[in-house]
């Protein structure tokens, strides 16, 4: 997981942190355990999705792979947040006819822009072999180029030999 090893040179223990469509909890969990400090019990990771589906299936595995302390979802706190992650496409094992739509990717891009705070990350993984894929990875291709370069580096990592790979994109906030 290309985005794992871009998140641990990002996040701190203590940090704050969105997983903005947590399907079925792996990234949520990967957070979990790179923002959790048990000496301050600081922390947070927000975890979101549109699909109730997912939801449970987030919370199913921070119950089994954490005790209750750490799998508290902490909600509707206003808070500046250090790493946003997106994952979009569909719920993988869900239905694959609800999938993420540039509309409303490029309102949650645009939220998570503002509650980024200077040295932060939204990173973005674009799966496009799907209807709808190319033209969502389309959209966050023009939404990032369209971020100041004295405020924002953006890059995409693609692979040349496998078309239908899923697309990594940074957003690092300076």
């Amino acid at each position: 997981m290309v985005e794992g090893e871009v998140w641990k040179h990002v996040v701190q223990k203590g940090d704050t942190v969105i997983d903005a469509t947590c399907g079925n909890g792996f990234d949520t969990l990967a957070l979990l355990n790179l923002v959790a400090d048990d000496d301050s019990h600081n922390g947070y990771v927000y975890a979101l999705d549109i699909q109730k589906d997912a939801l449970d299936k987030t919370s199913l595995l921070l119950e089994e792979s954490l005790n209750s302390n750490e799998s508290e979802l902490y909600l509707n706190k206003l808070r500046s947040f250090r790493l946003i992650a997106f994952n979009l496409g569909y719920l993988p094992g869900g239905d694959k006819e609800i999938i993420t739509r540039s509309e409303t990717t490029l309102l949650a891009l645009e939220a998570a822009k503002r509650i980024l705070i200077p040295g932060g990350l939204i990173g973005i993984v674009v799966y496009i072999g799907h209807p709808g894929g190319r033209e969502e990875l389309e959209a966050v291709e023009t939404f990032s180029a369209k971020l100041s370069v004295e405020n924002w580096i953006c890059c995409k990592l693609q692979m040349l030999n496998r078309p239908c790979a899923p697309i990594p994109i940074f957003l690092f906030r300076r």
